[in-house]
């Protein structure tokens, strides 16, 4: 009789020494964020970002005793091959940067795509809204979940950075409301400069992070919106307890947990990004 181990693919076996220490890397990782978090402040999510990470490393951190749920992926091919081969209850989170043709496809192929994190265009919003009715068409359990998506700012000013301009981002936010009724403004997000993250410690407000609570605060004043109905999307591995301090409802943290990542290059997953183009 054949092992039904044996059967399984490569790509979803977990190694039990592996997982063992994929599972005390999230618990610190949750530790110091109830650590970071105000007694009083609401939960912080974490999305473990698994890019260039094997699937069974997903499997291992969703699987007992964390059951996690939330996971973030840059590439969007990555993601696609993943979702088909990990269970549907995973809530994926695309956090790299978008294309504008890839944003229709992006949002009607993966049904469990739980949010978008990079939206910094009106033409990108749009197609994801296409991508995401014709998922509801086709999947009638999906004709009432809307796909989430944070409007990406680019508070640090480096043009290297994608993200609408601060002064931009209500205008956004508001055409995300009005008309894209598949989707649903979560709230904002940002990536802050490398070395003011490094220079962030306790007591020291991150100026990116506080950019965006500011951006926040404005785009509630000018939309009729309550504070609580846009959530912030801030901090990684080298920040995250920083952008807590500061108000961030979600941090997305991937070394930390999963180990140093392979050059792209030498990645199984190959697609071509240009960073800021549409």
């Amino acid at each position: 009789m054949t092992d039904t181990k044996d059967q399984e693919p490569a790509e979803m076996r977990v190694d039990p020494a592996r997982a063992k220490h994929l599972s005390s890397n999230i618990s610190s990782i949750l530790s110091r964020i109830e650590s970071a978090k105000p007694s009083s402040g609401p939960p912080v999510r974490l999305v473990a970002v698994s890019k260039l990470k094997p699937a069974n490393d997903v499997l291992a951190l969703h699987s007992a005793p964390h059951n996690h749920l939330h996971f973030g992926e840059n590439y969007q091919q990555e993601l696609l091959q993943k979702s088909l081969l990990l269970p549907r209850e995973i809530r994926w989170h695309f956090i790299g940067a978008l294309q504008t043709n890839k944003c229709k496809p992006l949002a009607e192929q993966i049904p469990n795509l739980w949010c978008v994190e990079s939206v910094d265009t009106g033409k990108k919003a749009d197609q994801l809204e296409k991508g995401r009715a014709a998922l509801c068409e086709k999947e009638k359990d999906y004709g009432g979940v809307p796909l989430r998506v944070f409007v990406q700012a680019n508070t640090s000013g480096e043009e290297e950075k994608s993200g609408v301009e601060p002064e931009g981002a209500a205008e956004l936010c508001r055409h995300v409301r009005e008309q894209c009724p598949h989707l649903k403004l979560q709230g904002l997000m940002t990536i802050g400069a490398i070395a003011r993250s490094k220079e962030a410690k306790e007591g020291v407000e991150n100026e990116d992070f506080s950019r965006l609570r500011e951006v926040r605060d404005q785009v509630v004043k000018e939309l009729g919106l309550q504070e609580g109905d846009l959530e912030l999307s801030m901090g990684m591995s080298e920040d995250f307890e920083s952008a807590i301090r500061c108000g961030s409802n979600e941090v997305r943290v991937g070394s930390t947990i999963f180990g140093e990542r392979p050059a792209k290059g030498d990645a199984k997953i190959k697609e071509t990004v240009e960073e800021g183009k549409g």
